[in-house]
């Protein structure tokens, strides 16, 4: 899967946890737990669906990396390869 095929899944899961956002609107350096209002259950739940959807698990060490929709895309994209 590509970025562009990564981002509306992304988006969906986002809508999911948080179902009153809009993520498509969020610019790709903006923290996206800040935005959306996202505690760290929902942050949880969020790398949870990852690994349910993607298939790639995120190691807890690495959610301090992933506050963005570039960071969060850029990790995926290279873990698909």
């Amino acid at each position: 899967m590509n970025i562009d095929e990564i981002k509306p899944v992304i988006f969906g899961i986002l809508r999911g946890i948080a179902p009153e956002s809009d993520p498509s609107t969020l610019d790709p350096d903006e923290n996206i737990r800040q935005a959306l209002d996202i505690d760290s259950f929902d942050a949880l739940n969020f790398f949870v669906r990852i690994n349910d959807t993607f298939g790639i698990s995120v190691p807890e060490s690495d959610y301090g990396q992933l506050n963005t929709m570039s960071e969060i895309l850029g990790y995926l994209s290279n873990r698909m390869e």
